[in-house]
């Protein structure tokens, strides 16, 4: 039975909802208040129903499983704490990763001092990858300085010469995801903050490579920031004929909206780091068509993994999701559905809970042996980041999250190019 109040931080609650007691403990700390609390709900919700369908099925090697939740109310010292409490004090067995690249980049220090497995569903700055520790795996394409790749192969592989943008206006908030896009989208060097060297210079920069000429680019406070008409006027009379948004949240990407659509602005293409979800097209309506964002999941594909030594595919998952919830999934409760997928697999390849078992496991999955979920076949690098797999560029057309680019993975829409104005 799925339990759509789920009760967040109390081991109580998943003992309920699995009706026995838990005998493998899966710890994960995330952000149910706060500034991200609306995504870290959404990965509850993903991590919760992988667990309750594992149990539906006998669990895991015949062990009911049992996820302890807490709320850090995102807040990195909060999520530390919270780790270390749920390894020294809960005892649990394994962990999931917790939401954004801000908390991930502390929390990843603790759990490899405790040497845990630390599977990652939102931690795409390239620094939590570089500081030399074992058994991290990212569960989705790449990292985030390299997500502006598929919007320049885009750009050059479906758009013709004469609608193609030639001038940008990149405005980003002051935050360690997007922040980590930006570098890429500019060409800037990704500094190490632990003694300043450079762990990868992305001059020239995807905008460059695409023959596109900055011509605006602002930062917004992480926290607080309210001046959203300002922001649009400045864009607007940029007169920026592509508009790069990097948003630490869908939030912000509303907000950024409807300013734009308050001052009219009439860009010819309109990207965003943020806004797959449905909580974007609700609030911005009409205003969201032909806005272009990158995925790391999307509905239509057709993607075939493992749950309880079974095949189980992107469509099972959107059923069971609609099922639970009564509402449709997105990529925020897909993603943390795949890390789920992907520890089951790791605890039953290892034989066993042991973390540096399931580490190697993993780590010796390959091309043709890789981890399978909803989201696509994983296998990892050295550093723990995917091999082989392309961002999802999509396109909201007609209050529908469409599946535009790579035109090579499976079926997609038209390209709805140029955006006629806000």
């Amino acid at each position: 039975m799925f339990f759509k109040n789920l009760m967040a931080g109390s081991a109580l609650g998943a003992m309920i909802a699995t009706g026995a007691m838990a005998e493998i403990k899966i710890g994960s700390s995330l952000p149910l208040t706060g500034s991200f609390s609306i995504a870290g709900t959404k990965h509850q919700q993903g991590y919760q129903l992988c667990i309750d369908l594992i149990n539906e099925r006998g669990g895991i090697m015949g062990e009911n499983v049992e996820l302890i939740v807490s709320d850090n109310r995102s807040d990195p010292a909060t999520a530390i704490n919270q780790y270390e409490r749920f390894i020294n004090v809960d005892g649990v067995d394994a962990v999931f990763g917790t939401f954004s690249s801000r908390l991930t980049f502390p929390v990843a220090n603790i759990l490899a001092r405790n040497g845990f497995v630390h599977p990652i569903p939102a931690g795409g700055a390239l620094r939590i990858y570089t500081q030399g520790h074992k058994n991290l795996f990212y569960f989705q394409p790449n990292a985030a300085e390299y997500v502006g790749s598929s919007l320049r192969d885009m750009i050059r592989d479906l758009v013709d010469e004469a609608d193609r943008p030639k001038t940008a206006a990149v405005v980003v908030a002051d935050d360690f995801f997007a922040n980590a896009v930006e570098a890429g989208f500019l060409g800037l060097e990704v500094v190490d903050p632990a003694d300043g060297s450079v762990v990868q210079d992305m001059a020239p920069g995807y905008l460059a490579e695409a023959g596109i000429k900055v011509v605006y680019s602002e930062k917004w406070p992480e926290e607080g920031f309210n001046d959203w008409l300002n922001l649009a006027n400045s864009i607007k009379r940029s007169e920026a004929e592509l508009i790069v948004a990097l948003t630490a949240s869908a939030e912000e990407a509303v907000q950024l909206t409807r300013a734009l659509q308050t001052v009219r602005a009439t860009p010819k293409m309109v990207y965003y780091s943020q806004g797959t979800q449905a909580e974007f097209l609700e609030g911005t309506g009409e205003a969201s068509e032909a806005i272009l964002m990158h995925t790391s999941w999307h509905p239509a594909a057709p993607y075939v993994g493992l749950l309880a030594g079974e095949e189980f595919s992107n469509q099972d998952f959107a059923v069971a999701f609609q099922t639970a919830f009564d509402a449709a999934p997105d990529e925020d409760s897909a993603i943390p559905f795949a890390v789920c997928q992907g520890i089951e697999q790791a605890i039953i390849g290892a034989g066993s809970t042991d973390n540096a078992a399931m580490g190697e496991w993993l780590s010796a999955r390959t091309a043709d042996d890789p981890v399978r979920t909803i989201l696509g076949r994983f296998n990892w690098s050295d550093i723990g980041l995917p091999e082989g797999k392309p961002f999802l560029m999509a396109q909201w057309n007609g209050g529908e999250l469409q599946f535009v680019y790579p035109t090579d993975e499976f079926e997609t829409s038209p390209l709805n190019n140029p955006k006629d104005g806000f």
